[in-house]
């Protein structure tokens, strides 16, 4: 369901996203150039997929030199997006982070992972793999020239979409 308001916001909102922060269920709430996203918590299938994905990413992104989170604040405090996990060169801290090597996102029935795909290409995020637990697909985009190419393959992770799809213990 999505709900638009136009206008002024009602201060009822404002008390709503304040609860939602104040209770620690803001996690996965996104704010699109200044429009607030209220996303649902993942299903158990989601976490399921995210976590055999992270189990297959782990080494590889070791050997790259590449330090892993969870979800984080891709962007900036009034227009990020909320990858479901990332892979990033260095050592990332803060709240928000303008960019990550990889984004990793686990679809959700009715979510809006593909919309967010121009968004990551504009934050110069070098790879983007995306799975679906519901098609047990995963899809693996590079960047080349500011935009993606969907390759089927991480040259920073020397992995194949196919070896994913493979090596998920899917749902």
């Amino acid at each position: 369901m999505r709900t638009v308001i136009l206008g002024e916001r009602p201060h009822v909102l404002d008390e709503f996203i304040a609860r939602r922060q104040a209770l620690g269920q803001d996690t996965f709430d996104e704010v699109w150039d200044g429009e607030y996203h209220v996303a649902p918590g993942p299903s158990a299938e989601h976490g399921r997929v995210d976590y055999e994905l992270n189990a297959l990413l782990l080494p590889r992104a070791r050997a790259a030199g590449l330090v892993g989170t969870g979800p984080f604040n891709l962007g900036r405090h009034d227009n990020y997006r909320v990858p479901d996990g990332g892979l990033h060169r260095g050592r990332p801290s803060g709240a928000f982070l303008p960019t990550a090597a990889v984004a990793v996102e686990v679809v959700s029935p009715d979510d809006e992972t593909y919309a967010k795909i121009d968004f990551y290409a504009a934050h110069r995020v070098d790879e983007l793999i995306v799975a679906d637990p519901l098609h047990r697909t995963v899809r693996i985009w590079q960047l080349v020239d500011g935009k993606y190419d969907e390759t089927g393959q991480s040259d920073l992770l020397q992995v194949s979409a196919a070896e994913l799809i493979d090596g998920i213990d899917w749902p």
